[in-house]
């Protein structure tokens, strides 16, 4: 495993911090380019990011925020006229590679997207659904990984009766939890957030801000998001994407108290965005 011993690194023009860290690299996003047809989405991303912290990715509407984070999983794949150069890391190891099976892949990290997006099945069957993917077919087990995934995701207590109901009969915030633990319960190693909580009210997103604080002591996770007062609020280390580029990237209270480009500054006072 690669061990950061700091994080003075020269990311093709972006900004650090100065603030020595050592811990362990879950992905490492190497001179990475992509086009959408002959449009280029995304341009030389250089992106260290680390274990058990909350990463953030900001910036404008169709800066390629969510274009990066479906890298990550290698979704972007999915949109046939993407094309790619560069490499990505995950645990020291290209998932760009042939040899690299997206399945494992998407075992490994697990996804929430912007609207709550639960089966339309039972709660239970909702959570079950991956481990039986997986060949996991007794009960017992079952709602063991049931209750501990609900439990994970800060719901079981809210659903703990209502397990054989169709999961579309919760609110918005209850649902997108719903979908957390769905993710929890194929125990992923990273989870990616796509907007989590853009449809909900405040007080779910609150719930699930507290949850991601907690879930980062098991998992690393990246979420993408336009509130900027979510980013500063639980994340660790923040990331300003403009048009398709990286242009600062460092510990969280820095880059909001102190950036060090007049870019990023311009974007987090309000002047553009």
């Amino acid at each position: 495993m690669q061990i950061v011993t700091s994080m003075r690194e020269s990311m093709n023009g972006t900004s650090t911090s100065d603030t020595p860290v050592e811990k362990n690299m879950v992905y490492e996003t190497k001179d990475f380019h992509l086009w959408y047809g002959d449009k280029l989405a995304l341009k030389n991303i250089n992106l260290p990011i680390y274990e058990n912290e909350v990463t953030a990715i900001i910036g404008p509407s169709g800066c390629g925020k969510s274009t990066y984070i479906k890298t990550l999983n290698r979704m972007v794949e999915l949109v046939p006229t993407v094309r790619i150069s560069g490499d990505i890391l995950y645990r020291d190891k290209s998932i760009l590679s042939k040899t690299f099976k997206v399945e494992e892949l998407r075992t490994s990290v697990g996804m929430v997207f912007q609207k709550p997006n639960p089966f339309p099945k039972s709660i239970y069957d909702n959570i079950a659904y991956g481990p039986r993917i997986h060949g996991i077919r007794n009960k017992k087990v079952l709602d063991e990984i049931v209750e501990k995934s609900l439990r994970g995701a800060a719901i079981w207590d809210e659903v703990k009766d209502r397990l054989k109901e169709n999961a579309y009969g919760l609110s918005g915030g209850q649902q997108q939890r719903i979908c957390i633990a769905r993710c929890l319960a194929i125990e992923p190693d990273v989870i990616l957030m796509d907007e989590p909580t853009s449809a909900l009210d405040p007080i779910s997103t609150m719930k699930v801000e507290e949850l991601v604080q907690e879930l980062k002591k098991e998992y690393s996770i990246v979420i993408v998001t336009h509130n900027m007062q979510q980013a500063a609020r639980i994340s660790d280390r923040t990331a300003f994407f403009l048009n398709g580029e990286v242009i600062e990237y460092t510990a969280t209270d820095k880059l909001f108290s102190n950036p060090s480009d007049k870019r990023t500054e311009d974007y987090i006072t309000g002047r553009f965005g």
